[in-house]
């Protein structure tokens, strides 16, 4: 005779890749221990000589953020399929993407980024009507809570809101607690989750919409 056995917890897993770049400090929530230093800084829509900044920024931030969750192999291949020069550049050419950029100090250097996408939905959204995906939003970690990321957000739906799009959505992995929180004050709701593959790593992101 079989006897169910209790249920045991099973603890999240504990990722040590790219200890040298990278730690979950970045997503995890954290008190403020002092107001951060605010940047002046002005928006406009990326060029294609924007495109060496925009790739340097993205590959930087995504191995900073999430490297330690993912192997360096499966990384070194994501990065190079979605922040080489040539694909920034794909993304600035192509008629189904926006990329507006937030610049600051004398040299007008690329401290952040939004992306939005035409032509995207996943299974768990795909019943909802005249939606587009921010696709990316990066921010310099030197200028974080100088709403910059608020600031290219509220660009981006404006940019939407003029092409007749009623709901914005994005994918946000299910571990980067401090950017649920952010998309989460800005309106966002969880609609969802889908399978997010880099290389042979599979990870699990949140699906999350916005009314326009």
């Amino acid at each position: 005779m079989l006897v169910a056995q209790p249920a045991v917890a099973i603890p999240p897993p504990e990722y040590t890749f790219n200890a040298h770049i990278s730690s979950p400090v970045a997503v995890q929530l954290r008190p403020r221990s002092e107001r951060p230093i605010k940047h002046i800084f002005t928006t406009r829509p990326a060029t294609i000589s924007d495109a060496p900044a925009i790739a340097s920024l993205g590959s930087r931030v995504f191995s900073t953020t999430f490297g330690f969750s993912i192997p360096p192999c499966d990384l070194k291949e994501y990065l190079d399929e979605a922040y080489s020069i040539d694909a920034v550049e794909n993304d600035i050419h192509s008629a189904s993407t926006q990329l507006i950029v937030a610049c600051a100090g004398p040299d007008d250097r690329v401290i952040g980024f939004a992306q939005l996408t035409e032509f995207t939905s996943e299974p768990c959204i795909e019943d909802l009507e005249s939606i587009v995906e921010l696709q990316r939003l990066y921010v310099d970690p030197d200028f974080h809570g100088s709403g910059v990321g608020k600031t290219l957000t509220k660009e981006v739906e404006a940019i939407a809101r003029g092409q007749g799009y009623r709901i914005m959505w994005l994918g946000v992995w299910e571990g980067n607690f401090k950017a649920q929180r952010v998309y989460e004050a800005m309106g966002f709701t969880r609609a969802g989750e889908h399978e997010f593959k880099m290389g042979r790593c599979i990870q699990t992101d949140w699906i999350m919409i916005k009314d326009l």
